[in-house]
C-alpha cells in the first residue's frame, strides 16, 4: 500500500463526454447498431474492441465506471453490477462446479451467508464456515475439492480483520482463489496489492455514498472479467445482473468524492470509539488499541483514510439496543436503518437485521450478541457534539 494511492489513480482519469462534457455522455440505449455483420459476429465471439453489442454484456457507461474501480482495486478490469449481490453470487458460481468447495470467514453479510449456505448446496457447492483470524483453522478447512476462499476486509457486523497477505499465502500454496469483498474498507485497504485474486465491492455503501441506489462491482484480471461476461457461459452475462447506465452515472460522480468522505467518516468514527470506550462500553473498533487486530490493520490500511467508518457497540440487550436507537433517531442523530456509508449515521441491530439469516446459535458461536449495535458513522461537521448528545441518550436510558 505504501506504493499505491488509489484517490490517486481515480484522480488521473478523464473522460470527456460526446460533446466535450467534463461527464462522460450517457448511452440511452440497450442494443447497439454495427456496420457491417462482421462486426457484429466478431463482437459476439469477443474478439472486437471498442464495440457494444447489448447492454446486457456492456454499455459505455458501465465500462467508464468499472476502469475507474479497476484504477482505484489496482486491477486490470472490473465488470459492474445491479447490487453488491449481483457481483457476489456471479463470481462464485463462474469459480466452481458441481462438487467443489468454499472455505468462508464465518463472519460475513447475511445475504452471502444466505446464498452460501442455503442456495449452493442446490447445485452442490458445499461452504465451510471457519473462523478467519485463526489461519491454521483457515488451511485446516482447505480440501482437495476447495475453489475459493473467501473474506470481508473488515467482517459485517463483528469488524474481525482478514489477514489478507496471509490468506494470499495459503490460497496461492493451494492453487485456489482468494476472493475478498472490500466493501466496509475502500481506500484504505486495496487488496490485490496484498495478494487477493479478486475484489468485490457493494457500491451500494461507501463508494457511492447517498443511500440512493444500489449496485456492485467485481475487481478481477482481464481474463477473469472476460469470463465472467462471456456470452455463453459467463455468469454476470447469463444471470443478468445489469447495472442502469443513469445509476452508473451517478455512481461515478460520487466516486470522485470518496477520498474526502472515507476521511471523515474514519475520522469520525475513531473519535466516538474512543470516547465512548472511555465512558466504559463494550466498543470495537478496528483503529483502538483494544481491537485485537489493531496492529495487523494498521499495518494494511493507508493511513491516510484511517480505520473506516463502521463501529460496534454491545448495550446489553436487544430490548435495549432498540430503546437506544429509536431515542436517538427521534433526536435526529441517525437513522434506525440498515446499509452504510450515508452521509448520516445509521444503526442497526445485526442480529434482528443485516445478519438475520444466520442462524442464533452460530450467531452465539461467533459473537453476535443481542445488544450490538452496528453503526455507519456520518459526515457530521462537529462530532463533539454528536458525541455529547449521544451520550446524553445513553445516560437518559441507563446505559452509561
Amino acid at each position: 500500500m505504501k506504493n499505491f494511492n488509489p484517490a490517486d489513480k481515480i484522480q488521473d482519469l478523464q473522460y470527456f463526454g460526446e460533446f466535450g462534457g467534463v461527464n462522460p455522455s450517457i448511452s440511452d440505449s440497450s442494443t447497439y447498431t454495427f456496420l457491417s455483420a462482421k462486426t457484429m459476429f466478431d463482437t459476439f465471439e469477443g474478439n472486437a474492441e471498442g464495440c457494444y453489442l447489448y447492454s446486457r454484456h456492456s454499455s459505455p457507461m458501465n465500462l467508464y465506471l468499472g476502469k475507474a474501480l479497476a484504477a482505484m482495486e489496482g486491477t486490470e478490469s472490473a465488470n459492474v453490477a445491479a447490487s453488491g449481490m449481483g457481483a457476489i453470487t456471479p463470481v462464485l458460481l463462474q469459480l466452481c462446479s458441481a462438487g467443489d468447495e468454499i472455505v468462508s470467514s464465518r463472519t460475513i453479510y447475511g445475504g452471502t451467508y444466505a446464498f452460501m449456505k442455503n442456495m449452493l448446496p442446490k447445485w452442490n457447492i458445499q461452504t465451510n464456515f471457519v473462523d478467519i483470524t485463526k489461519l491454521d483453522l483457515v488451511e485446516k478447512a482447505i480440501t482437495s475439492n476447495t475453489k475459493v476462499l473467501y473474506c470481508e476486509t473488515v467482517s459485517n457486523p463483528l469488524l474481525e480483520v482478514a489477514d489478507i497477505e496471509e490468506l494470499a499465502k495459503i490460497a496461492k500454496k493451494h492453487n485456489i482463489k482468494l476472493v475478498v469483498d472490500n466493501t466496509f474498507s475502500p481506500l484504505s485497504v486495496a487488496p490485490v496489492q496484498l495478494g487477493a485474486d479478486i475484489v468485490i465491492h457493494s457500491l451500494t455503501k461507501f463508494i457511492n455514498g447517498s443511500s440512493d441506489t444500489v449496485g456492485g462491482v467485481v475487481c478481477a484480471s482481464q481474463d477473469f472479467i472476460n469470463d465472467l461476461k462471456n456470452v455463453n457461459n459467463g455468469a454476470s452475462m447469463l444471470l443478468g445482473p445489469t447495472m442502469d447506465s443513469f445509476r452508473s452515472a451517478s455512481i461515478l460522480k460520487n466516486l470522485r468524492t470518496l477520498h474526502i468522505r472515507m476521511k471523515q467518516h474514519s475520522y469520525n468514527a475513531l473519535y466516538l470509539a474512543q470516547k465512548f470506550e472511555d465512558d466504559g462500553l463494550k466498543i470495537v473498533y478496528p483503529g483502538l488499541k483494544s481491537h485485537p487486530s489493531h496492529e495487523l490493520y494498521s499495518k494494511m490500511i493507508n493511513r491516510e483514510y484511517g480505520f473506516g467508518g463502521m463501529m460496534t457497540m454491545d448495550v446489553g440487550s436487544l430490548d435495549k439496543a432498540n430503546e437506544l436507537m429509536e431515542l436517538m433517531q427521534n433526536r435526529n442523530l441517525g437513522y434506525l436503518a440498515v446499509s452504510l456509508g450515508f452521509y448520516k449515521t445509521l444503526f442497526s441491530a445485526p442480529g434482528t437485521s443485516t445478519s438475520s439469516e444466520i442462524p442464533l446459535e452460530e450467531q452465539k458461536t461467533m459473537g453476535l450478541t443481542d445488544g450490538l449495535i452496528r453503526f455507519s458513522i456520518g459526515l457530521d461537521n462537529d462530532i463533539e457534539r454528536t458525541y455529547q448528545m449521544m451520550k446524553g441518550c445513553m445516560v437518559e436510558l441507563g446505559i452509561l
